[in-house]
């Protein structure tokens, strides 16, 4: 483990030792674990496409569903013309998922970042706030929730993609929460399964 004065970017977005980072290095589709002679798969989404009709009533605003199990966003645009698949992180436990309707409420071209307080409790090392740039677990864009705390969010550490890796929020790729972010607005409904 490392101690506060040893924080660097790899140890602060990862909080991987050596082992797990080897691990990360791996592709994600190539990646399992052996549990006791059981072959666990780490990403086995399929990345279908699914219709909206089942989760929604409407697509009025636009609709995202977020399949934690499969680990992929899915968007449609108020008229149905636009559907979006991304793949995503989800959250590295159960105690930390959060399911159901939720709307955006607010989104941010180059977000800043701040530990929950609860995050701050599991990691007392990280720091009080990390404003725009390369270095912000965020990424390049924000799409804040009607939840506290809770985020659909670009990264900057593309390995945490397809994996449980977050301490809540939904990650994408950067390129992929700029195409989302300019195709959402505030009031796109949000369903995560």
């Amino acid at each position: 483990m490392f101690k506060p004065d040893q924080i660097n970017r790899r140890s602060f977005l990862t909080g991987a030792s050596t082992l797990a980072a080897a691990t990360l290095a791996t592709p994600v589709i190539a990646q399992t674990a052996e549990t006791g002679g059981e072959v666990v798969s780490h990403n086995i989404s399929s990345f279908r496409a699914l219709s909206w009709e089942p989760y929604f009533a409407n697509t009025n605003k636009g609709a995202i569903l977020v399949d934690t199990t499969s680990r992929v966003l899915h968007f449609w645009n108020q008229d149905q013309t636009v559907y979006k698949l991304f793949p995503t992180s989800v959250p590295m436990n159960e105690e930390l998922t959060r399911r159901g309707r939720t709307s955006i409420v607010r989104k941010v071209d180059g977000p800043s970042w701040s530990p929950t307080p609860s995050m701050k409790i599991r990691n007392p090392e990280w720091p009080d706030y990390i404003g725009p740039g390369p270095e912000n677990p965020l990424g390049t864009h924000a799409l804040y929730l009607s939840w506290t705390y809770y985020r659909i969010h670009g990264t900057q550490d593309t390995r945490k993609i397809g994996r449980r890796s977050s301490n809540g929020c939904i990650g994408l790729y950067n390129e992929h929460i700029a195409e989302l972010f300019a195709l959402t607005k505030n009031g796109t409904q949000v369903l995560l399964i």
